[in-house]
């Protein structure tokens, strides 16, 4: 059975300091908006084997952009593209509301959301996340995080990790706690958080992966992408 994917593109360039959402902007140095974030996760997004719907959130009035970036790689595929909401959250909700019909005829067996600011997450990332999710419930890229300090500038002890993107889910589970947080009235931070609320029976999986895989938050990881790539 395929799955789908969700790629959030509905945030803006505030924190970048840039004038337009920062996932629009190229890379690698170049005018091709298909080096943005978000021409990079989609690239990723079409090459994953066994995807039978990807639906990207856009920022309202991002929706030209956004289709001057996609229409030049999809070929002979298909995109939905819908609106987002004031939150991640709230974004989220919008696009399992584009899946559900699919979801309850069992025409999908996982669910991937990714947010595009962390445009090098690989194909194999994606494949990862979904096979997990099939066998366990739930899967999330979790990296090591090192040289972390407490604010009296201590070390932080023990091994921890950074949560990443994509993460999958099982679809039925993920639209049953989606419902449920709607209900409630509850925003989640992240995919992972709704579900840990609202399907305890679920199982989530750390899934390896590294530091490169990077969110574009502030100018300097602009930058870092950018040294990355070229």
């Amino acid at each position: 059975m395929p799955a789908a994917l969700v790629l959030l593109a509905a945030g803006s360039g505030t924190r970048v300091g840039a004038a337009t959402n920062k996932v629009l902007l190229p890379l690698d140095g170049s005018d091709d908006p298909a080096s943005s974030a978000l021409g990079l996760s989609l690239r990723a997004a079409l090459e994953v084997a066994d995807v039978a719907r990807i639906v990207l959130v856009v920022r309202s009035g991002d929706e030209e952009a956004v289709a001057a970036v996609a229409q030049p790689l999809l070929g002979e595929r298909e995109v939905a593209m819908v609106a987002g909401g004031d939150t991640r959250h709230a974004s989220e909700q919008t696009a399992l509301g584009v899946l559900r019909a699919d979801i309850e005829a069992g025409g999908i067996d996982v669910v991937a959301i990714h947010d595009t600011a962390r445009p090098l997450a690989a194909p194999e990332l994606f494949a990862a996340v979904i096979g997990v999710a099939r066998e366990h419930g739930g899967a999330i890229p979790a990296a090591p995080l090192t040289h972390l300090s407490t604010r009296d500038l201590q070390p932080v002890p023990g091994a921890l990790v950074g949560v990443q993107t994509p993460q999958a889910f099982r679809a039925a589970d993920l639209l049953s706690a989606y419902a449920q947080a709607a209900a409630d009235g509850f925003d989640g931070t992240d995919t992972g958080a709704t579900l840990e609320r609202y399907a305890s029976g679920v199982r989530i999986v750390a899934v390896p992966s590294t530091p490169l895989n990077l969110k574009v938050t502030f100018a300097d990881d602009l930058g870092a992408v950018t040294a990355l790539l070229t």
